[in-house]
């Protein structure tokens, strides 16, 4: 195999590596009963004015599988933060004492289970059509360098060493979503 087809081969991997990471990382955003700091990731905070990540006006933690806890760096952040996390939807009833918020994670119902399981599903699908679209972006670079003087034999081979990729990526993405779905059905 030339260089060039080689080249093409690696980049698809590096890229193929970022869509799994960036599936993982969606997966782990979904409740699975239990408390996970990653819940509250994509909370912003009002920060003086400018919409600012929850992890950077504060330190998230989980003392126990029940209950997350949120210590914000400046006492005046302890009112932003508490409506940031009403506002975001999450179905979590956040309590301020004064000194922490304290986010009581309710138990999952069976039904809110199977809406997750088909989030869950959602979010691998996604990754999937990622997975695809890189490789079907690489073949046609691969095909491309007919143009440099790739032969035919070389091409082919590039593209089925893409298409060995992609099915073991899928592969990848098929497991993290099972482990995923059995972690939220697990009551």
């Amino acid at each position: 195999m030339s260089e060039l087809v080689k080249k093409q081969v690696t980049d698809a991997k590096a890229l193929m590596d970022k869509a799994i990471d960036h599936c993982e990382s969606e997966l782990q955003k979904i409740r699975a009963g239990k408390a996970n700091p990653a819940m509250l990731d994509d909370i912003m905070v009002d920060y003086y004015g400018s919409p600012t990540p929850l992890s950077q006006v504060g330190n998230v933690n989980s003392p126990d599988a029940r209950t997350l806890v949120v210590q914000p760096w400046e006492k005046s952040l302890l009112v932003p933060i508490e409506k940031a996390i009403k506002e975001a939807n999450l179905g979590l009833n956040p309590q301020n004492d004064g000194v922490i918020i304290r986010i009581n994670v309710p138990p999952l119902t069976e039904e809110r289970r199977r809406d997750l399981v088909k989030k869950v599903k959602a979010e691998a699908e996604t990754g999937k059509i990622a997975i695809r679209n890189i490789r079907k972006d690489a073949n046609e670079k691969i095909r491309k360098l007919k143009t440099e003087g790739v032969s035919e034999d070389e091409m082919k081979t590039g593209e089925g060493e893409i298409q060995k990729l992609t099915d073991a990526y899928i592969i990848k993405v098929d497991h993290h979503s099972e482990a995923k779905e059995k972690d939220v059905m697990t009551v």
